[in-house]
């Protein structure tokens, strides 16, 4: 029997607790990671759509609409004329406003107008389209240009420069060098204005190429006298009118005498300032020596 007051409470085992502390602790620490994982998993929210996003959305999609549903603008169409008694090539690219004149009208017509300029019937319809002026010539391209198009010569100042940029050639070598030629320049396509300065002195030019005589002051005032200018003149009254070859062009010319006298490389419309003048001086140098020497009719 046990003595009185020495009474001794049971020992727990320190198993329980333990586990009972690991349990806890365990509660203690999973509740955090539990927690964390909560809330990174939360989904995102959309972003809020305002009313002015929602209004400029709209009218993006309204515009855009409208942009689709306009027609696209008709190409321009090229300018015509027709043909009306009394026409020539020459005087449609005159009144017309041509650039070029009568031959760059001829070209963009060829196929309707065929292969003589000077046979056109009325209710012809030609193009007076800006394609119909010739294309210039192409520059060619700098990689083609020929090296020795290059100035041989250089100023002074450029010779000092490049020759401290190299070693000077020996004495021998430098004596044996010899400067590139330059290359002649390409001739320039001559041009003439559309107008009676224009036409005699391109007409001066296809004559010194024929060997016609013939100077501008004289088919100037040959001209101010028959025409005054007026490349459509015609004469009507006269006795060439009278036996059906009228007087006509800048220098009144009859259409036999335009024939005898054509000058190659000219058109064959006698109407044609060019070609007028130059088969009319043709045929004052043949009867007067020059139309230099012309002062009346001729």
């Amino acid at each position: 029997m046990p003595a009185n007051g020495k009474h001794r409470r049971p020992k727990r085992r320190p198993l329980a607790r333990g586990i009972a502390l690991a349990s806890t602790g365990g509660a203690a620490l999973a509740l955090p990671l539990v927690a964390s994982a909560t809330a990174h998993a939360a989904p995102r929210t959309a972003p809020e759509i305002t009313p002015a996003i929602a209004t400029a959305n709209a009218a993006a999609n309204v515009s855009q609409k409208i942009t689709e549903s306009l027609p696209a603008a008709p190409a321009a169409a090229p300018k015509t004329y027709t043909v009306v008694p009394g026409d020539s090539l020459s005087m449609i690219a005159y009144e017309q406003g041509v650039r070029g004149g009568w031959k760059v009208l001829y070209r963009a017509n060829h196929a309707a107008v065929g292969d003589n300029p000077s046979l056109i019937h009325p209710g012809l319809k030609l193009t007076l389209h800006r394609n119909s002026e010739a294309p210039q010539p192409k520059s060619p391209a700098p990689a083609q240009k020929s090296k020795a198009a290059k100035p041989a010569k250089s100023s002074s100042a450029d010779r000092a420069s490049r020759s401290q940029q190299r070693t000077a050639p020996a004495p021998q070598a430098r004596q044996t060098q010899q400067a590139a030629p330059a290359a002649a320049p390409a001739a320039a396509v001559k041009s003439y204005t559309n107008d009676l300065d224009g036409w005699i002195r391109e007409s001066l030019d296809v004559m010194a190429q024929h060997g016609i005589p013939g100077s501008y002051e004289g088919i100037h005032r040959n001209i101010m006298r028959e025409s005054s200018g007026n490349p459509q003149a015609i004469n009507n009254w006269d006795s060439n009118a009278v036996a059906g070859t009228p007087s006509k062009g800048l220098l009144q010319v009859i259409e036999p005498t335009f024939l005898a006298y054509h000058v190659p490389g000219t058109s064959m419309d006698m109407y044609d300032p060019v070609a007028n003048i130059t088969a009319a001086c043709n045929y004052a140098a043949d009867k007067y020596g020059s139309i230099d020497n012309v002062f009346g009719a001729y």
